[in-house]
């Protein structure tokens, strides 16, 4: 019953436009380009202040800055630019962090470290629907479909049906493909 629920929520959500929340928030729906990899180059990051790119440690930046540099240039297909921007958040053991530690690390081919990072975010923050749908992805690279569907029972349990991770963990079930978002 619930995957043909979540088909017809995943089929609306694939239709629908994408909403866009302030960065640093409980924000979950892919992000849209900006000047950070429209215009920038070698993990720098577009300041809107100075209207220029600055290196991610850059004292005008906020970790709320660095962190929405993090997810566009994950999304971007630039997982070492978005570890640089990784580097430069100040508090390394949020979940938000090790999420994506755990996102580029399984982008850049090693699985084992970023099995790691997703545990510790999930540990953490148990309701971290993002990490387990990267996680669940994962584990759907790995050969281990079951494991993943586990993944997709915690997002419904956790209040996800209808939600960005509940859509992109069920399509990487249904289609096997992990990226692309």
């Amino acid at each position: 019953m619930r995957f043909s629920l979540a088909v017809g929520l995943t089929t609306a959500l694939a239709l629908s436009p994408v909403t866009a929340f302030a960065v640093g928030s409980d924000d979950d729906t892919p992000p849209q380009p900006t000047n950070t990899t429209e215009t920038c180059e070698n993990g720098q990051i577009w300041d809107e202040d100075s209207e220029a790119c600055v290196d991610a440690d850059d004292a005008r930046l906020d970790d709320d800055a660095r962190f929405g540099a993090v997810r566009e240039f994950a999304y971007a297909g630039r997982p070492l630019d978005a570890q640089r921007a990784l580097v430069a958040m100040s508090d390394q053991s949020e979940d938000r962090v090790q999420t994506y530690w755990g996102f580029t690390s399984r982008a850049l081919g090693d699985w084992e470290l970023a099995e790691g990072y997703y545990q510790r975010a999930l540990q953490a923050n148990p309701d971290n629907l993002l990490a387990r749908a990267y996680f669940g992805m994962g584990l759907i690279e790995q050969g281990q479909v079951e494991a993943a569907r586990l993944q997709l029972v915690q997002i419904w349990e956790r209040g996800g049906e209808g939600s960005w991770p509940e859509y992109a963990l069920h399509r990487a079930l249904t289609t096997g493909q992990t990226t692309g978002y």
